[in-house]
């Protein structure tokens, strides 16, 4: 589980990039900003240092020798959730984006990319996963959500774990309730407008609905507003 204490030391970045001439350049890049990086070439290796290292971000190149980012990204986030995760991949295809954010990639990168816009978005990860941890439980139905332990506690008494975006995304919903706020805000809030389109903020809501709505396909709590996006009903 990621620990926010540990940004009291330099970030550790686990890169996972089968390209040594970039692989290389990204590793100076990232030291040079201050950050501690350890390199995996393959996807086997990146799931063990994910587990032994405990970095602070990942970031992920999606076309690997063993075995692809989306498979890596999966079996981190069985026993990781709240990592953040940057796919770096040759794909352009939004189709390949969604997937990547399905699986529990935080944010995606395009290659050719600028060195620049990467560690900015890097920053900008570590930046959201380390914020206050103060926030009040957020109650909605019968349910009460942890945003600092990213877990659900249904009336049932049984705890799930929460991924970062959908924290994120209710935190939004219940500050703003019972005003709707836009997709496009969600996107640029929670998702700091990262190129991603508003079916990801769609995805994400799916996925709310089944963990918080007692009957999914007839919401109570997370209400579409036709033509401009979610409201919450708590």
């Amino acid at each position: 589980m990621y620990h926010p204490a540990r940004m009291e030391t330099p970030p550790k970045i686990l890169l996972v990039e089968d390209d040594p001439a970039l692989a290389l350049g990204l590793v100076d890049t990232l030291e040079f900003e201050g950050y501690a990086v350890v390199h995996a070439s393959e996807g086997q290796a990146a799931v063990a240092l994910a587990l032994s290292e405990h970095p602070d971000c990942i970031i992920l190149d999606l076309m690997l020798p063993d075995m692809n980012g989306y498979e890596v990204c999966t079996r981190v986030r069985r026993t990781d959730t709240a990592v953040p995760i940057l796919m770096l991949t040759a794909r352009s295809q939004e189709g390949d984006k969604v997937r990547g954010l399905g699986v529990g990639a935080d944010d995606y990168v395009t290659k050719p990319f600028s060195v620049a816009e990467l560690v900015a978005r890097v920053k900008a990860l570590l930046r959201r996963a380390t914020r206050g941890t103060s926030e009040q439980p957020i109650l909605i139905g019968g349910a009460e959500v942890d945003p600092i332990a990213q877990t659900m506690r249904g009336p049932d008494g049984q705890e799930e774990q929460l991924s970062f975006h959908e924290v994120e995304l209710l935190k939004l919903l219940w500050s703003r309730h019972p005003q709707p706020v836009e997709r496009d805000e969600i996107l640029g809030r929670v998702w700091d407008a990262s190129g991603s389109s508003t079916r990801t903020v769609d995805n994400v809501i799916v996925k709310l609905r089944k963990k918080l709505e007692p009957v999914p396909d007839k919401p109570r709590h997370i209400l579409t507003v036709y033509g401009v996006g979610y409201k919450l009903v708590p």
